[in-house]
């Protein structure tokens, strides 16, 4: 059977064949039990209209319910109406925007996407990066400057129904059509039978990835072992998660990175996803994380968040030297020493100017951190990273954008101290159920809590030493867990 669905309000007057396409009336597919027993088809949602409780809306809705991956999914049907999200998704393409419409004479614009692409190739660009964002076959956004030479902003994005395609469009439409139901993607499953697809986030250009080449490999051969197909995708791809049963994010998260976006759209799609939203919005803001350790009992380092009524207050409660953080923190970057108070000033009004509040903490100096992996609330390997040669962190960014790093080493949970590996999972389950590094460090005989990072690093020759196989096999069988509890529920 054709796994390739497309759903009209009336077949006899869909205007457009897709060669290899079933079409299929929409009250057919609600209504069928052929359509509700197979699992394996793949549904475009060509109504005229999702509005809310319509026919549309009804086909993404219970096809998101019967594991067909409805484009577009219910979700994108929401954000096609959110005032919001356009208004985010116009500042995230300014350049974009601005590079396909920067000739035009006029103040308004409008443009046509069929099946991510526009008759005109200089649009074609801006074109798959909407589709990216609202994945639907057909939309029409509509754009404005501001003023004689201001910015282009989009203004509006709505679907087209199949009766607003002008006539001498179809053709070009049908080509795009055919086009995108030929890409590989369809076809990968013919290789072999998998029970589920797993999307893995990464970002080729990113200097210190989660996880190195490598790695990336030995996820991919343990999720085949299981039966789950993977593919790396990009941030191009945020239009195709609906296709996927899970996403695990290996590029570095940030609530302001389309890391979080990816997170949250795969979330509403109902996929399991590493890191979940939560996860990063938790553990990516250091004075949240600073709260939640502090209201749990756990023991941190003296900390002090920071703002412009208490400035003066810091050096004195945590002493000299001490480390500041940006919120938003990670690797290493955004954090800094003052060594005396001059230097204190002086960074601390650097970054007041860019946060309302920063994280102070007593500078607490040792050999090297710990680092216990915590997966669903259990350990599951703990590193010693050594500091970088002559400096106090693990990672050493020079003036000329150099990374130097420690040495690491990985130890067996039965031979890590005891107190390191409880009180790593203790603070790991303040802020979810998936996967976490928690960093610590052991002064005077006390077990402290740095700090507890979503996506955490998994390299092979590091976090593998001790595990090596079964630890790629024990996070790809977590979301096999997960995705069979969410097929079953189904």
């Amino acid at each position: 059977m054709n796994p390739f669905l497309l759903v009209v309000d009336n077949p006899d007057r869909w205007p457009i064949d897709v060669p290899g396409v079933r079409v299929v009336a929409a009250r057919t597919y609600l209504s069928d039990p052929a359509f509700v027993e197979n699992r394996r088809f793949k549904v475009l949602n060509m109504c005229r209209s999702y509005r809310y409780q319509s026919v549309g809306y009804y086909v993404s809705l219970l096809a998101g319910a019967r594991g067909h991956r409805p484009v577009p999914s219910v979700s994108t049907i929401l954000d096609l109406k959110s005032q919001s999200i356009i208004r985010s998704v116009s500042a995230d393409l300014e350049d974009t925007i601005r590079h396909s419409l920067q000739p035009l004479q006029s103040d308004k614009f409008t443009l046509s996407i069929y099946f991510a692409r526009n008759m005109a190739k200089r649009h074609d660009r801006l074109s798959r990066a909407l589709f990216n964002l609202f994945p639907a076959p057909l939309l029409r956004a509509h754009f404005r400057r501001e003023g004689e030479d201001g910015p282009w902003s989009l203004i509006n994005i709505s679907p087209i129904a199949s009766s607003d395609i002008p006539e001498d469009h179809r053709s070009f439409v049908r080509e795009a059509a055919t086009a995108y139901f030929s890409r590989p993607v369809f076809a990968r499953k013919s290789r072999k039978a998998y029970r589920f697809d797993l999307a893995i986030l990464v970002d080729p250009r990113e200097a210190t990835p989660p996880s190195n080449e490598r790695a990336l490999r030995l996820f991919e051969k343990a999720a085949e072992n299981l039966g789950i197909a993977t593919e790396l995708i990009t941030a191009e791809d945020y239009g195709r998660l609906s296709e996927f049963d899970g996403l695990f994010i290996r590029r570095t998260t940030s609530v302001d990175n389309y890391t979080y976006r990816f997170a949250r759209k795969a979330e509403a799609e109902n996929l399991v996803v590493i890191d979940d939203p939560l996860s990063i919005l938790r553990c990516g803001n250091k004075v949240f994380l600073a709260e939640v350790l502090n209201r749990h009992h756990i023991t941190t380092p003296r900390t002090l968040i920071i703002h412009r009524d208490n400035v003066a207050a810091a050096p004195g409660y945590l002493g000299l030297p001490l480390i500041l953080k940006q919120p938003d923190s990670s690797f290493s970057q955004g954090v800094v020493k003052a060594k005396d108070a001059d230097e204190y000033k002086r960074l601390i009004a650097e970054l007041l100017d860019d946060s309302e509040m920063v994280i102070g903490q007593e500078f607490l100096p040792t050999p090297f951190d710990w680092r216990v992996g915590v997966l669903e609330g259990k350990a599951l390997y703990v590193c010693q990273y050594f500091m970088a040669r002559g400096h106090w962190q693990i990672y050493n960014h020079d003036k000329k954008g150099r990374d130097f790093t420690g040495n690491a080493t990985t130890l067996p949970l039965d031979k890590a101290p005891p107190a390191i590996v409880e009180t790593a999972v203790k603070a790991a389950n303040c802020f979810g159920n998936g996967l976490y590094g928690v960093d610590l460090k052991e002064v005077n005989g006390r077990t402290v809590v740095i700090e507890v990072n979503d996506n955490p690093t998994v390299d092979h020759g590091i976090e593998d030493e001790v595990l090596q196989n079964q630890l790629y096999e024990a996070i790809m069988r977590c979301f096999l867990r997960r995705m069979e509890a969410k097929r079953e529920a189904r």
